[in-house]
């Protein structure tokens, strides 16, 4: 058995989601302590065998409503209400979206028409041409913002361009970036995509310093570790934004933070992403919708309502890992976002887990239920 400071944490790993656990033991089932009183792991599993199975299926529970949209309960089905949402249906479809499509488009011409002559013209005047890009990329995230009908209420003072800092948020959509460019042009560390995205990448979001990496090639760890050394150094660059779940989840919960972003050796600016899902659900899953099609939804829906909370920056503790860093600005933007922590590392959301994860989470809850009884 494990040793009690690791029974420790994994209990309170699995308070995060705590299920009944009667709930998951047959009916009339007993479980027989021997004579002197103690019950062992291995007798718990063997004389109930519907416990790991039980256990095996609470971890795939708690792993993968995190990356679940959830879909708002029907409220239109009667005589009442339908027809108020026909009429909604045609005023979002037919009169808001086109509306937004021209502004969004009249948008990307006057970005387009300045951004091309002042990074082609101003090569050697790199200040004022940094500058101007920025200003420029603002305004058309601001452009995107107001296609959604974006309603979005920031916290806290203005992000700055200091060296030695960076900045770290929860992660529900590439919207996420979106939202917070429009009010600082941020450098982001960020997964290459294909199509229309990955042009934008190479070209105007290059120009801010943004680092893209490719998950599938190991080799890129090392490189962008790299390459996030040297940009957080340098007293001129954008403020680096770092999303360090590593993948969207649905704004119900966050998973593990990646440590990367925490043995920089500087501050840690904590950023906290709240969506309102009253009008439309702003999490992206990117192996169900492309890019395309989220943008499409929210730019079908009445209004995006989003809170951002820039919170206290946060230093290395003497004798703290970056581990330990990590989680702990973890539960600072959780508790800020209300947002709920789960043991789990968000690259799983690409590969199921492996047999050995998954008996090692069903030993800790054997073991939590183990406690359980002998606390009975």
């Amino acid at each position: 058995m494990n040793n009690p400071g690791t029974l420790k944490s994994s209990s309170s790993e699995l308070d995060l989601d705590q299920p009944n656990i009667e709930d998951y033991l047959p009916s009339g089932s007993t479980i027989q302590q021997e004579p002197h009183g103690k019950l062992f792991l291995h007798d718990l599993l063997n004389i109930s065998p519907t416990l790991s199975e039980a256990a095996g299926a609470i971890v795939d529970d708690t792993f993968t409503r995190c990356f679940k949209s959830n879909p708002p309960e029907p409220w239109n089905w009667n005589l009442y209400l339908f027809p108020l949402w026909c009429f909604g249906v045609v005023i979002r479809y037919l009169i808001l979206f086109p509306i937004r499509v021209i502004g969004l488009t009249l948008g990307w011409i006057i970005f387009l028409s300045s951004f091309i002559p002042v990074h082609f013209l101003l090569k050697g005047h790199d200040k004022l041409r940094r500058s101007i890009e920025r200003s420029l990329v603002e305004m058309m995230c601001s452009f995107f913002v107001a296609s959604w009908t974006g309603v979005v209420k920031y916290h806290g003072p203005r992000p700055s361009r200091r060296p030695k800092q960076v900045f770290v948020a929860n992660h529900t959509s590439m919207i996420d970036f979106i939202v917070l460019e429009q009010m600082t042009a941020f450098a982001v560390i960020m997964q290459k995509h294909p199509g229309w995205v990955g042009l934008l990448q190479s070209t105007i979001l290059e120009s801010l310093g943004c680092i893209w990496f490719n998950r599938a090639e190991a080799k890129d760890r090392e490189i962008v570790a790299k390459k996030l050394r040297d940009h957080v150094q340098g007293a001129d660059n954008n403020p680096l934004l770092i999303f360090p779940e590593g993948t969207c989840v649905n704004n119900h919960y966050t998973v593990m933070f990646k440590k990367g972003a925490f043995e920089l050796g500087c501050t840690v600016c904590p950023v906290a992403i709240k969506y309102n899902k009253i009008f439309v659900d702003a999490f992206w899953n990117s192996r169900k919708q492309s890019f395309t099609m989220h943008l499409l939804q929210l730019m079908t829906s009445w209004a995006v309502v989003c809170d951002v909370w820039y919170l206290e920056p946060q230093n290395l503790k003497p004798g703290e890992t970056a581990i330990e860093f990590a989680e702990r600005v973890r539960e600072i933007i959780s508790l800020r976002a209300g947002l709920k922590k789960v043991p789990w590392d968000g690259y799983l959301k690409y590969s199921r887990p492996s047999p050995k994860h998954r008996e090692r989470k069903q030993q800790n809850f054997a073991e939590l239920v183990l406690r359980r009884l002998e606390e009975k």
